[in-house]
């Protein structure tokens, strides 16, 4: 379990970086029935390692900066196979001309497999919460 989440760990700050060398290592190879699978907030579901890929490329060239803060992270392994899933606390450059910062808030499911090489991931499901106007408003 503590390889797993050192591992999910791994993922965040290589988006943090914009490491895609090591995002690259953390992604599972496609093998037969087992491909690697994403779906971004808002995105439709990517399949297949080298579409998964692409698309944290294009993340990390568009993200001047991101930060994650994880809560409620829980993990269950069950044989080869590791759910867990967290609260993404969001802090990235806000999407203006101004200089300042945007916060939200995601939801995700993380599946990682046990590889000859170790744990990789499989997939990655992120999925927004929605903020009510107060809520905004108290932050």
């Amino acid at each position: 379990m503590k390889a797993v989440e050192e591992l999910n760990q791994q993922f965040y700050d290589a988006i943090e970086s914009g490491d895609l060398d090591r995002m690259s290592e953390i992604w599972v190879e496609d093998a037969g029935d087992r491909v690697a699978m994403c779906v971004h907030p808002g995105w439709p579901m990517l399949s297949g390692r080298a579409e998964v890929l692409r698309s944290w490329a294009l993340i990390m060239a568009n993200t001047p900066y991101i930060q994650f803060v994880l809560t409620d992270v829980c993990t269950s392994v069950l044989g080869d196979v590791a759910v867990l899933t967290c609260a993404e606390n969001i802090l990235t450059a806000a999407d203006t001309d101004e200089a300042g910062f945007a916060a939200g808030r995601v939801v995700a499911t993380s599946t990682y497999v046990r590889t000859p090489e170790g744990w990789r991931l499989w997939l990655y499901h992120g999925s927004p919460v929605l903020q009510s106007e107060d809520e905004e408003e108290e932050e």
